[in-house]
């Protein structure tokens, strides 16, 4: 997942190691708890999905970027982070056309797609090459 086309990084500060389990469970726990007050809160929902990435729990991640296209129509970033949840979910066909969206209403971080690791399952896919081709400046 990415915010403005680089991997989110939460806001809470720790001691202990970054990426350690206990702190992602922490920093999970904490911002769920910010959502039963505001679920709309789209920063707060853009970490939760990120984390939720994390941990490898995808289906989760893939309601909560659901929710954010709900709440952010036109955003290619929230759009981009849907692709990303439906291909590591290997639901390449979602993941493609979630991809194509984010590409036409503007996401252009083109490095980015062809690096990001939540999309290791649509690489395989011709129709992913063929999509960038079509949008990725010459």
């Amino acid at each position: 997942m990415a915010l403005g086309g680089k991997p989110i990084k939460s806001p809470l500060g720790s001691s202990q190691p970054q990426g350690s389990a206990q702190q992602t469970d922490f920093e999970l726990e904490f911002y769920v708890s910010i959502l039963h007050h505001m679920p709309d809160y789209v920063d707060v929902l853009r970490v939760v999905g990120n984390l939720l990435t994390l941990k490898g729990r995808y289906a989760e991640g893939l309601v909560v970027d659901k929710r954010l296209v709900q709440l952010r129509r036109h955003d290619p970033l929230s759009h981009y982070n849907l692709a990303c949840s439906y291909a590591l979910l290997d639901r390449c066909d979602q993941a493609i056309e979630c991809l194509r969206k984010a590409l036409e209403i503007g996401y252009r971080d083109f490095r980015y797609i062809r690096e990001d690791h939540d999309l290791n399952n649509l690489r395989r896919d011709p129709r992913f090459e063929t999509l960038l081709l079509e949008f990725e400046p010459c």
